[in-house]
């Protein structure tokens, strides 16, 4: 079914139409297989991961429903990577390609990239690729210690994972003898490639049913309409010039984010010229992820109806200067850049807020609050004794900004998309009792629309023994602000339940017997909190989101504990 462009009819349109969605559903079985194969409880309960699948030119169709910004918007532009150093023509039936190298895949080592070519007659006629996070990768462990990417973990270049069918049993063993978690590790990378080999067996099925002998004219038509679409939205904004920025916590003191938006008939670029420079510690962001996660909040406002492909992607142009935290150049220390990447999606909506207020929620928290927790010899301060050593990513956030006409999600992983890992879950892979998991009061920023409210975290270990955790977290100094008159979620805080504040960065022990306590951030609100309608402000206080003191202080509703308005106190207090 290949054809001219000048050929293509109506008719001929609505047959690439139903084979544009075949092929999404055919991204989704492949995310899908991921899921349900994987060990690690980053990908098969966080949902961690991407999968998309490209043409021989390394443009990306179509990506999985499934999965984060920061994985598949980077993957769109890794897989050219892996073919610049293996073209299609050295390429065999069977072969598997890999990297976990921070600069070419995702943005930092425990990331694995892998690309399979999909074969048909003889020829290969697509490429599938896939993302996945990995419990550990060896060096410091996953944290933001490391002062470069050498002590960060083990670094593969891209090379095969497979050859001609047969696994790289080298590289395994490899990765395996540097890895405190190696049977989970090797289980993800054969899920990394069951994952593609799904793809690759639904899409030559389908061009079997079709009747297709190459992909081309439908690629072609995806990425034309897509970028059509796309510039067609862009279209519908003024030109010009909006700025914004946003201070965050860093590490060793604070960043400021700075974002230049300029805006032209069917391009939006956006320079982070003016951003703070480098860290020394592992914060720093490979330039992949500033570009996967602020094209992704481009996205977010404008034409977030069209397809993420090659064809949308392209009319977001994203620049900041080498040498700054979101250019960082290697060998800088990457491991947590997902701190301040995923902070960027904010600052470009702040930017888009000035022209499209209706479309932009307020700041959340952004950044995820993943507690890495670790115990064993040499892992914490003090004896550990007989206990059982263990490393567990575990996946949590805060509350996410409030929306334009809806209040901001609770305890939502935005911009990532990730899921919380299910406490029962972490409590049979590590000597771990999470004594709370409950909703954060007076967390979300008071607005018309409130702030989605943070949660809180109370862990011990259940052998008695010290543990530690490598903090990751940002918004303990600096809130989310709100938009539109609406207030800042409350901070977060990290420390134990006894008392003692602890570091929002870096690895620290939780001495025997004692408890970490996390109390996580809230999200902005949204527009006028005397506006809010009493009865959302009692229910909120009803569901524990919101106490009686701040209903009172920040919403001027008088409520008892159980939800109950007085509405006379009410009027006096708003004042009519």
């Amino acid at each position: 079914m290949t054809m001219a462009k000048s050929n293509i009819g109506a008719l001929d349109k609505i047959g690439m139409q139903i084979q544009w969605n075949r092929l999404l559903s055919v991204v989704e079985e492949q995310a899908q297989t991921l899921i349900r194969t994987a060990f690690s409880t980053s990908a098969r309960e966080a949902g961690d991961i991407s999968a998309g699948v490209y043409d021989i030119g390394g443009r990306m169709l179509a990506q999985a429903v499934t999965g984060t910004p920061g994985h598949v918007n980077a993957m769109a532009a890794s897989v050219n990577h892996f073919l610049a150093k293996y073209p299609i023509e050295r390429m065999n039936e069977g072969d598997v390609f890999v990297t976990n190298d921070p600069w070419l895949g995702t943005g930092h080592l425990n990331d694995f990239t892998v690309v399979t070519p999909t074969w048909r007659r003889g020829q290969i006629v697509a490429l599938f690729a896939c993302t996945t996070h990995v419990v550990d990768i060896g060096g410091r462990g996953f944290g933001p210690d490391g002062r470069q990417v050498y002590e960060e973990g083990l670094n593969i270049p891209i090379m095969p994972l497979a050859m001609k069918g047969e696994m790289n049993r080298l590289l395994l063993d490899l990765i395996a003898v540097n890895n405190r978690n190696p049977v989970e590790v090797e289980g993800d990378l054969y899920s990394l490639v069951a994952c593609n080999d799904v793809g690759c067996r639904r899409l030559v099925a389908m061009m079997d049913e079709f009747g297709m002998d190459s992909i081309e004219t439908l690629a072609d038509h995806i990425i034309e309409a897509s970028r059509k679409g796309m510039a067609e939205e862009i279209a519908k904004l003024p030109n010009g010039v909006y700025r914004n920025a946003m201070r965050i916590d860093g590490y060793e003191k604070p960043l400021d984010l700075v974002a230049e938006m300029t805006i032209t008939d069917d391009t939006i670029a956006v320079s982070f010229d003016g951003t703070s420079p480098i860290s020394a510690y592992g914060i720093n962001v490979p330039m992949s992820y500033t570009d996967a996660y602020a094209s992704f909040g481009v996205r977010c406002a404008v034409g977030g109806a069209i397809p993420n492909n090659a064809g949308s992607l392209a009319a977001v142009k994203i620049t900041a200067p080498s040498g700054s935290i979101l250019n960082a150049p290697h060998p800088c220390a990457v491991t947590a850049r997902h701190v301040i990447g995923q902070m960027l999606p904010d600052v470009v909506l702040g930017c888009l807020h000035q022209i499209a207020p209706e479309r932009c929620p307020a700041e959340g928290t952004s950044c995820l609050w993943n507690p890495v927790l670790l115990g064993g010899h040499g892992v914490v301060d003090g004896n550990y004794g007989q206990a059982r050593p263990f490393a567990m990513n575990t996946f949590h956030t805060g509350g996410a900004g409030a929306r334009p006409s809806k209040d901001g999600l609770d305890a939502t992983a935005f911009p990532s998309g990730v899921r919380n890992t299910p406490v029962e879950i972490n409590e049979t892979i590590a000597p771990l009792i999470f004594w709370r998991k409950e909703y954060r009061p007076d967390s979300g920023g008071a607005g018309e629309h409130r702030g989605g409210v943070g949660q809180i975290m109370e862990i011990e270990h259940a052998q008695g023994a010290p543990f530690a955790i490598s903090s990751m977290f940002d918004r303990i100094d600096h809130p989310a602000r709100g938009r539109d008159g609406g207030g800042p979620g409350a901070t977060g805080t990290i420390g134990l339940k006894s008392g003692r504040a602890f570091k929002g960065k870096g690895r620290q022990t939780i001495p025997p017997t004692e408890r970490l306590l996390l109390q996580m951030p809230g999200g902005g609100g949204l527009g006028d909190a005397k506006r809010r309608d009493p009865a959302r402000v009692a229910r909120d206080v009803a569901n524990g989101f919101v106490s009686v003191q701040q209903a009172r202080a920040d919403y001027g509703v008088v409520v008892d504990a159980e939800g109950s308005v007085d509405p006379a106190a009410t009027q006096s207090l708003r004042g009519g």
